[in-house]
């Protein structure tokens, strides 16, 4: 458990899937999809509405980050405009693998103590990216969150004696439960859409928005990952094995399945850990398990 200084400022980050429109134009238009179209879902607003209502409790500074082209600076001019002190695009390509997405994110919000996602985009609505960035920080995370108490997790910081932040949430289960968490930070929370309603920015805002300097960071075209593990039912290994004995089909069938004869029995023995490895293996050796 980390806690976070009260000295130091505070950055919560939000991270904005943006997603290019879904029509190529059609014949009346470039295969190019139309930007009017393009944006994040409910759940990324949610989160970005979440940021700033724990920036307002806390204190602390919001950072805005989405990857993609340059089409995606209108959303973080859109985040500027309702609250965001700071923007970042990262310059990657639209559907970039969620692996590489992740690994640059967690670079922009090492910082942050707080780092909030939506639990799903428009496109693929895998929800992966937010775990990635928790494993890749190494923190925390709670996801899929339908509830966020941002009065009692700004409270936590005033009662605990280090000033450490603790976010108060819950999470939807199975069967219609509900699990209520208490999250140290640092974190990596993913939100769902209902769990709050981005507010309207004012004009003033809206309009010195469109000027706003979006930080923009150049990635390298890929990283290098392994190959995902493939998970398939146990196999035992073969083993060499004695032909049936049998006069007929019948009777070499019975040798081979068993039929007839009475399971075998468990033998209990007590050994020491060296003289008990050694059993191990004369045993697997003598199935035929082990040359």
């Amino acid at each position: 458990m980390t806690a976070v200084p009260s000295t130091a400022p505070a950055v919560v980050a939000v991270c904005l899937k943006w997603t290019p429109s879904p029509f190529d134009g059609g014949p009346l238009g470039p295969d190019e999809g139309d930007d009017r179209f393009a944006g994040v879902s409910p759940a990324d607003r949610a989160a970005l509405e979440l940021a700033l209502q724990l920036s307002d409790a806390i204190g602390a500074s919001v950072t805005a980050i989405a990857a993609g082209p340059s089409a995606a600076d209108r959303v973080l001019r859109d985040a500027v405009a309702a609250g965001a002190t700071r923007a970042v695009r990262l310059d990657m390509a639209a559907g970039s693998d969620s692996r590489d997405v992740a690994f640059e994110l967690a670079q922009v919000v090492a910082d942050a103590c707080v780092v909030l996602c939506g639990d799903y985009s428009l496109d693929r609505g895998s929800g992966a990216v937010p775990a990635f960035v928790a494993h890749h920080r190494r923190c925390a995370q709670a996801l899929g969150l339908v509830s966020v108490d941002v009065t009692a997790s700004a409270s936590s910081v005033a009662g605990a004696p280090d000033g450490e932040l603790t976010i108060h949430a819950v999470r939807r289960l199975d069967g219609g439960r509900r699990e209520v968490l208490a999250v140290p930070t640092p974190c990596v929370l993913s939100v769902e859409g209902s769990v709050a309603s981005l507010r309207r920015a004012p004009l003033r805002r809206a309009l010195a928005a469109r000027s706003a300097p979006v930080e923009v960071i150049a990635t390298p075209p890929a990283h290098h990952h392994g190959a995902p593990a493939i998970v398939t039912p146990y196999r035992p290994r073969a083993r060499t094995m004695p032909a049936p004995a049998g006069e007929d089909v019948l009777g070499r069938l019975r040798a081979l399945t068993d039929a007839g004869t009475s399971g075998g029995r468990g033998e209990t023995v007590e050994l020491a850990p060296r003289e008990a490895a050694a059993r191990i293996v004369d045993t697997l050796r003598g199935w035929g398990y082990l040359d």
